[in-house]
């Protein structure tokens, strides 16, 4: 689809579908030296950030607005609202029709998109350089300009609630991702998955909408990054004629301050759901924040877990256990409490407490031994070309500093968060996996076809 919702269920299935996401590893590429960004960084008055990289080895510029409101900040009974913003911000404004970005970007041989995630949204943008004023504009305008009317609203609701059934109610195991969130978490915003439900939609008012527009897209709540082909005086020009002139909203941004407390004991849920093939388990553990020092070694390890058609669950429950057709590890580290999920989607008569047993094994195999000097280098190597090839375009440099000023709260972690994976010891890996991975600290789910629910008589004795 057109817009991108960068979802649980987006990251899974691509490490399910055993796709790997970067080129085979060298040696060499686990020690390589990340190129630094070089970005120039200033406030303006009213707290917009903005960060910008001088680069003419392309015609051509990025331009993204981050905005610190993802779907942890839905409002009580109102899941799915940052989402729908993501698609709001494409409609009218007070100086441009509906659809305009795509005619500002399309039509000059550029492109757009935006995406939401649980701690931030992004909107950017890729044109021939110039152009960039002309985008300079149209953001600003569509921050402080967005038509939020009912017409708007109603035809992206819709859109949205179309999207709910085409991601998670339409796919067999669209439903076990969504799940995961809401069984995972006890009290954090987290277990409202970010795509919303459509009751809550449903309920939602054109007031709400707009309180949610006012309260969140503001400029002291924006990091604006600019990276390609500009002269930085002229952008410095541009930036304060079009974003400086933005005031500064009065009272204090709200912000979760809600803590998911730590897990007692293991907890169990089994979820029965038709048209479902086979049986699929998924084990999550609560994690630390992405801006932990254990953060770098969780990476490593959903690398040697689950990166791939090579990596441990995959060869042991696909290739030698043959008992599932699809396993996966996923470190989802967030600006709070993060999750680690395990999990496996069975094949055949094979029973999810079997897939159980083999993940939980192999967990116990990474506790219980260092990793090879092979496999972390191999991870490391994975990780390492992933974050090369991103920044060989300015889009995504872009993106790299927008994550690192928006999720982590620092810019130069884009700089140091490769020196961090390069530095991961086998030991670390086998300390963060022993720290983290506790039977109280377990969250198990068997998501298993409706045919296998234990039938009842009348009187509700099993039969």
């Amino acid at each position: 689809m057109r817009r991108i919702y960068l979802s649980l269920l987006a990251i899974c299935v691509a490490v399910c579908c055993g796709v790997l996401l970067v080129p085979p590893p060298t040696t060499a590429s686990a020690q390589a030296k990340v190129p630094r960004l070089n970005y120039k960084e200033r406030m303006l008055s009213n707290g917009m950030r903005v960060l910008t990289v001088e680069d003419h080895s392309s015609p051509t510029v990025s331009i993204q607005v981050w905005f610190k409101v993802g779907s942890k900040d839905d409002p009580e009974g109102r899941s799915g609202f940052a989402h729908l913003f993501e698609h709001m911000m494409f409609k009218s404004t007070k100086n441009m029709k509906a659809e305009m970005m795509d005619r500002l970007t399309e039509d000059v041989g550029g492109w757009n998109n935006a995406s939401t995630w649980d701690d931030f949204t992004n909107y950017y943008e890729v044109v021939p350089s110039n152009y960039l004023e002309t985008l300079l504009w149209a953001e600003a305008d569509r921050l402080t300009g967005l038509n939020v009317d009912e017409t708007n609203f109603k035809s992206e609701r819709d859109v949205v609630k179309e999207e709910f059934r085409q991601r998670y109610l339409a796919p067999p195991y669209g439903k076990l991702f969504y799940l995961i969130e809401q069984k995972s978490f006890a009290k954090h915003p987290y277990k409202r998955p970010g795509i919303g439900s459509i009751e809550e939609l449903n309920a939602a008012t054109i007031e709400d909408v707009k309180a949610f527009y006012t309260t969140f897209y503001r400029p002291d709540n924006a990091v604006l990054v600019v990276v390609g082909d500009f002269e930085q005086k002229q952008l410095d020009g541009w930036i304060d004629k079009y974003f400086g002139r933005i005031a500064k909203p009065a009272g204090a941004m709200p912000r979760v301050t809600i803590k998911e407390p730590e897990r007692a004991s293991e907890q169990r849920f089994n979820e029965y759901v038709p048209n479902v093939p086979f049986p699929a388990v998924a084990i999550t553990y609560l994690a630390p924040s992405v801006t932990s020092d254990d953060a770098a070694a969780l990476r490593i390890a959903e690398s040697i877990l689950g990166a791939g058609e090579s990596s441990r669950l995959y060869q042991s429950l696909v290739y030698e256990q043959q008992m599932a057709q699809e396993a996966f590890a996923t470190a989802d580290l967030r600006e709070d409490t993060g999750l680690f999920i395990f999990g496996a989607i069975l094949s055949g008569t094979k029973k999810a407490e079997d897939a159980e047993r083999s993940l939980l094994a192999e967990l116990k195999r990474i506790q219980d031994a260092p990793v090879t000097a092979a496999e972390l280098d191999k991870a490391k190597s994975q990780l390492v070309t992933h974050e090369l090839r991103e920044r060989e375009t300015s889009n995504g440099k872009g993106f790299a500093l927008g994550q690192a000023a928006t999720l982590y709260g620092d810019p130069a972690r884009a700089n140091t968060n490769v020196e961090r994976l390069q530095a991961v010891t086998a030991a670390d890996v086998q300390r963060v996996m022993k720290k983290y991975f506790t039977e109280t600290n377990r969250v198990v789910i068997n998501y298993l076809p409706e045919s296998m629910r234990p039938s009842t008589t009348a009187g509700g004795v099993r039969k």
